[in-house]
């Protein structure tokens, strides 16, 4: 049997927001080369809602947009979107989906997905906070920069902070 070798020396940008997020995320991938060489994880707070996102934005983006799936590789070039009412983990370059953790009050998905990359993502990491009402991703936001990712949370329609 054949094992699968994967390089996880890439870059991931980890995307997170709720419901007003996706302005930011159309603004983002519209102005993003193709060929940057980072995977692009778009987590969205959806507790029991479908997701669309994987239908909305390939209009804006030449990489190909996936809804991500059990087992999924982790690719630099692609866009993924996280499915609703599951969390989002990582483990030997792919992605893992376990049942939502919190599935009342306003989901963690994000801070659950940034801690997972913390501890088993070998490349780059980079987070992005584009909306919220809550406090979601806020403490990884600071395991990130530990291990010496980029950390940016949106501040107003047009400005960001690091």
């Amino acid at each position: 049997m054949k094992t699968k070798i994967v390089a996880r020396n890439f870059p991931v940008v980890c995307v997170g927001g709720s419901a007003g997020g996706l302005d930011a995320y159309i603004r983002l991938l519209k102005n993003l080369p193709v060929d940057m060489g980072v995977a692009i994880v778009i987590v969205n707070h959806l507790r029991t809602v479908a997701t669309l996102l994987h239908e909305i934005l390939p209009k804006y983006t030449k990489m190909p947009v996936e809804l991500i799936t059990e087992k999924l590789d982790i690719k630099p070039n692609h866009v993924f979107i996280i499915p609703e009412k599951r969390d989002l983990h990582v483990l030997n370059g792919e992605f893992r989906l376990k049942p939502i953790s919190k599935p009342w009050g306003w989901p963690d998905v994000i801070t659950v997905f940034m801690r997972s990359m913390t501890q088993n993502w070998d490349g780059k990491l980079i987070a992005v906070i584009v909306s919220g009402f809550d406090g979601d991703g806020a403490d990884a936001l600071s395991g990130i920069k530990k291990v010496g990712g980029i950390t940016i949370a949106q501040k107003a329609r047009n400005s960001c902070t690091t």
